[in-house]
């Protein structure tokens, strides 16, 4: 498994396939094996990276002094220039989005596009963020996601229909379940915090290159709806997909569609 050690940790990613570049950066509480069918479809046309947030997947602790999403995107940006990729089109979902806009307007040079995904740049609603912060609070003095967490954190991931019993729901909340209690009191929480504690970027959303951009947002998607979606899309000038049948994991919920959209944008990239 290759890793790279960036701010004094370990962070994991995986590197797949030939030809453009293409970054694929997930969701809170996913790791890069949330991609395996955009993986699977793209890696036999394209060069494809995921990686691992801090303390999700194999990727090491929240490395000490990262306290933004800023923090975030420098470190991938690192991690491109150890890999001596010059320029990627980036794929960002949920935070993987809000942390890729970062890096998108800091080093415009190194991006090809720009898919958005499920995701939102504005600030959290303040009520939103203080309900979040709560449960972070629950979860750092328990030490555990405990069953009535699972309950409200896991269902927040997918659309409402979605069947409890499949093994994508399962496996996810399964997961959740399983983390020890350092890794959620390091990384988890404190990830968290620096997610729903952002700062504001739609004002800066116009210097993104509208020709290269796209915004794709699951049409149930609760955390992130599709109103928000719409917002960006309106403010960048680019256009704005909806993925049927699907919530906030719209890769997931949808593969085929979302799949679909990949490609054909990266195509017309070329």
């Amino acid at each position: 498994m290759p890793f790279f050690t960036v701010d004094g940790q370990a962070l994991h990613y995986i590197d797949q396939g030939t030809g453009p570049a293409v970054l694929l950066a997930g969701s809170y509480l996913w790791d890069q094996a949330m991609w395996a069918p955009q993986i699977a479809a793209l890696s036999p046309h394209y060069r494809v990276i995921a990686l691992d947030l801090w303390g999700h997947g194999e990727s090491g602790r929240l490395p000490e002094g990262t306290a933004s999403l800023d923090d975030i995107a420098r470190q991938a940006l690192a991690l491109l220039d150890h890999l001596d990729i010059d320029r990627v089109t980036l794929v960002g979902l949920s935070v993987g989005g809000m942390w890729g806009v970062r890096l998108a307007l800091s080093a415009p040079q190194r991006l090809n596009g720009l898919v958005l995904m499920d995701t939102y740049v504005g600030v959290e609603p303040e009520p939103t963020r203080q309900y979040y912060f709560s449960l972070f609070k629950q979860i750092e003095e328990s030490g555990e996601i405990s069953e009535p967490l699972l309950d409200i954190v896991v269902p927040i991931f997918f659309r409402p229909g979605i069947d409890k019993e499949s093994a994508l729901y399962q496996d996810f909340r399964a997961k959740l379940a399983g983390y020890p209690a350092e890794r959620l009191r390091e990384s988890i929480v404190p990830m968290g915090r620096i997610t729903f504690g952002r700062d504001d970027l739609l004002p800066r959303l116009g210097e993104l290159n509208a020709a290269t951009t796209l915004v794709v947002c699951g049409d149930q998607d609760k955390p992130r709806p599709p109103s928000e979606a719409r917002e960006m899309a309106e403010l960048i000038g680019c256009p704005c997909v909806l993925v049927p049948e699907a919530g906030h994991i719209s890769n997931l919920e949808n593969p085929p569609f979302v799949t679909d959209t990949l490609l054909k944008f990266l195509a017309e990239l070329k």
